[in-house]
């Protein structure tokens, strides 16, 4: 189906930029050449780091999984080719903070062997659990960027009644085009990975969209969906503005339906996956092939030969570029992802992981411009496609009121920069926002820890107290068995039986024959001088 033939609808905001996609698009993808040393951080993901299942110089082969998931939201890491484990320590990563996190280095023997893999050959004779199962164990994340566990964002639960699956073909931000060119060349396994997803989640139609600035990715789809006269997988063109592949803009769009503030789309019977996403479902299912490679794109001014390329996951970045023909004399900027919302790189030698889908180098000098106050012009409302007041967040960021921030939906924010890009200010809006989460985010840590704090020590008193409680429970006792046991000796003495004897008359009694008793003895003293 067509844009012709379906309703669009339009989300609030929003941009149209110079796309710059076609420098990347004139070849078709390149196999990125096996490297010599494959270095693969445990944690690539949203959620929990898995448990190493390797050590320093164990043989491992391609697909071998590396981590085991402990924790519910997480997934696993597997070797990208065969070779040996030749280090477990700390190495640089692609990420904002340019903190060192856990990696397992490989070096590659060359030969590229796989373990044994199990595909599953009759996909309908397995349960939705367990083809759930099975990407889980296949490491898969959402390929769109914010690389969360694809097994659990199929589990939307037993309350949730998925109507309709939305496959996010959009790519909205300039200079990417794996996504494009992934859906020319690999229709039929988007297509297949479509397929399965709507049968795990029982979905009733499957919309695959993609921007109209993409016309072979969608002769290449609705071809498939022709050849195989399938009835519930549509591919829908839609406007190319930014962001309309941000979800809750691309489900506005298709839809006019608003997800909740602070819900999922599952909530109003969607879910929505990413093409790259659906593309390794099908390898994981289909051909039993864990997550160990993705299309990058190496692109920008700043190269010369921008092209899309399939990577191995753990491949240095600085190889990528110099099988890409290397760096224009006039390269000074390397960013992961695109230029809206990616963020600067200070190196090539990290590695490439699950959520990098673009590789940007540009080759204008980054200029600090000055930043003036904020006018009040209103530009950046009228442009967010959340709807926020971007102005006012700014303030209370600014300002450091993390309470009140909360209150404007700070958390709504996507960071799509749109606000920033038409700020007559300069003003770095989307700094400011990033900037609030990680206090807030850091806060909730502490209050976390705080509260856990508190409920040691609220356990540690009441223990204290118990112990207490016992040790004068146990001194009761002690002494109720002291009294019986008195009782029992006066009652032999006096040859009445025990029960008969009242312990507080015993207690009296014995204390007036103590006194008779030294009465005696006092008597018996005198007698003894007067004589």
């Amino acid at each position: 189906m067509t844009r012709s033939s379906r309703q669009l609808w339009h989300f609030h905001g929003g941009l149209k930029l110079e796309s710059n996609k076609a420098i990347s698009t004139q070849s078709p993808i390149v196999k990125a050449r096996l490297p010599k040393r494959l270095i693969l951080p445990v944690q690539q993901h949203i959620g929990e780091a898995g448990a190493l299942l390797v050590k320093k110089g164990d043989k491992v082969l391609k697909g071998q999984a590396i981590t085991q998931s402990t924790e519910y939201v997480s997934a696993p890491v597997h070797a990208s080719s065969s070779g040996t484990v030749i280090d477990i320590d700390e190495y640089p990563a692609p990420h904002p903070s340019g903190l060192n996190t856990l990696c397992v280095v490989i070096e590659t023997d060359g030969e590229d062997k796989w373990t044994e893999l199990q595909p599953t050959h009759y996909i309908n004779t397995k349960s939705p659990a367990e083809l759930r199962q099975l990407i889980r164990k296949a490491g898969i994340v959402g390929l769109g960027g914010a690389a969360f566990p694809t097994a659990v964002k199929v589990n939307p639960g037993p309350q949730a009644h998925i109507e309709t699956l939305i496959i996010n073909g959009a790519e909205c931000e300039p200079y990417i085009s794996c996504d494009d060119m992934l859906m020319r060349e690999y229709a039929t396994e988007l297509i297949s990975g479509c397929g399965i997803i709507q049968y795990m989640v029982s979905a009733t139609h499957c919309l695959i969209t993609v921007e109209d600035n993409k016309p072979e990715a969608i002769k290449a789809i609705q071809a498939v969906i022709n050849e195989q006269a399938l009835h519930t997988i549509e591919v829908v063109s839609i406007p190319t503005i930014y962001p309309t592949g941000g979800e809750k803009q691309l489900i506005k769009v298709l839809t006019q339906k608003e997800v909740p503030s602070d819900g999922f789309p599952s909530d109003i019977g969607l879910l929505v996956q990413n093409v790259g996403t659906a593309v390794a479902v099908h390898k994981a299912i289909v051909l039993g092939e864990p997550l160990i490679s993705r299309i990058v794109t190496v692109t920008g001014e700043g190269v010369k030969q921008p092209q899309n390329m399939e990577v191995l996951i753990g491949t240095s970045m600085s190889e990528l570029i110099e099988q890409s023909g290397g760096y224009h004399d006039d390269a000074c900027k390397l960013i992961m992802g695109g230029p809206m919302m990616g963020f600067t790189l200070q190196t090539d030698h990290l590695p490439v992981i699950k959520g990098c889908n673009c590789l940007l180098v540009e080759n204008t000098p980054e200029e600090t411009p000055a930043t003036m106050p904020c006018i009040r012009c209103g530009a950046c409302a009228s442009v967010c496609p959340a709807q926020l007041l971007p102005q006012q967040l700014f303030w209370m960021a600014s300002s450091k009121n993390f309470e009140l921030v909360q209150d404007y939906h700070l958390f709504d924010c996507i960071e799509c920069g749109c606000c920033a890009q038409v700020c007559p200010s300069q003003i770095p809006l989307v700094q400011y926002y990033r900037f609030a989460k990680t206090e807030i985010w850091s806060q909730e840590r502490d209050r976390i820890k705080s509260d856990h704090a508190r409920v040691r020590h609220d356990f540690r008193q009441a223990r204290l107290e118990l112990e207490k409680k016992e040790r004068a429970e146990k001194l009761r006792k002690k002494k109720e068995l002291l009294e019986k046991k008195k009782i029992a000796e006066a009652a032999a003495k006096n040859d009445t039986p025990e029960t008969e004897i009242d312990p507080k008359k015993a207690a009296i009694e014995a204390a007036m024959k103590r006194v008779q008793d030294k009465k005696a003895a006092k008597q018996n003293n005198n007698t003894s001088s007067d004589e």
